[in-house]
């Protein structure tokens, strides 16, 4: 009786603010309001408009954007926690990698979009030294291409907060064992470190593909919906900004994301079982 107690407020938590949402998204997805006589009805018409047109490609441009960045975002951050970790300067340079991190991966939204928009935006303080100094131009913030790059800033950090455990779990007992056998640098990582440390690396860029995924906030203040996202086209749906008592698309595509990101969360926990049996 006291361990159920205990995992109580915890299952209350998850109840009310995880299930009870999906559960009304689920509903409201089919339904349908007549946008003359606003009379609501049950109906799978939602469904098969976020399917197709805009809201199709709004999905599309969500998820190459988000697939982009999170690679992206993986191998630079999987680069620089090898740094973090080899660097000989040791535990000094980890703490203040890894408090940084801590600061920029959850610094987003209007204040990160402000940030570039300050500095390379087009009359930001480093676009204008690179036109007028060095003549060079043609990169746009406003573009998907300027939004990865924003994005970036946040995952980058994410990921090595996520990794460093990883890689530090590695046992030297491991790298001593192969080059006593006469294995080489390749063959250690190809037959032994790769292996152990993929289903981590895997894992933690699928944490930042749904975190890229769900970010809304920073891509309203930088590209409002000049760039195809699913996030905007909910936001706009659920204000009525597209076709009056357009709701219920909204709570549609919301979702479309809920079972995408759902599947992402679930290779994710099935990746960290596999990993917690090599670095335990």
């Amino acid at each position: 009786m006291g361990p159920a107690l205990g995992i109580a407020p915890f299952l209350l938590y998850v109840a009310v603010f995880l299930l009870l949402p999906v559960g009304v998204l689920a509903v409201e997805a089919f339904r349908s309001v007549d946008p003359v006589t606003f009379e609501e009805s049950w109906s799978t018409a939602n469904i098969g408009t976020v399917t197709g047109g805009a809201y199709a490609r709004s999905y599309v441009g969500s998820l190459q954007l988000s697939a982009v960045t999170a690679v992206l975002g993986a191998a630079l951050g999987l680069a620089l926690a090898f740094a973090i970790v080899r660097s000989r300067r040791g535990r000094l340079l980890r703490r203040l990698v890894l408090t940084a991190s801590g600061v920029l991966a959850n610094f987003g939204g209007i204040p990160l979009a402000f940030a570039f928009i300050a500095t390379i935006g087009n009359q930001g303080v480093v676009t204008a030294l690179l036109t007028d100094t060095l003549g060079l131009g043609g990169f746009s913030l406003y573009s998907t291409a300027g939004l990865a790059v924003v994005y970036l800033y946040f995952l980058v950090p994410l990921m090595v907060l996520t990794i460093v455990p990883a890689i530090e779990a590695l046992r030297p007992q491991w790298r001593e064992a192969s080059d006593v056998l006469g294995a080489s640098g390749w063959q250690y990582w190809r037959h032994v470190g790769g292996p152990v440390l993929a289903p981590p690396v895997l894992g933690a860029t699928m944490l930042l593909f749904a975190s890229a995924f769900a970010a809304y906030a920073t891509a309203k203040a930088l590209v409002g919906s000049s760039v195809p996202l699913v996030t905007l086209q909910i936001a706009d749906s659920l204000s009525s900004n597209v076709v009056v008592g357009a709701e219920n698309l909204g709570k549609a595509l919301a979702l479309g994301m809920v079972v995408l990101v759902g599947l992402v969360m679930a290779f994710y926990t099935w990746v960290q079982r596999r990993t917690s049996r090599w670095l335990a």
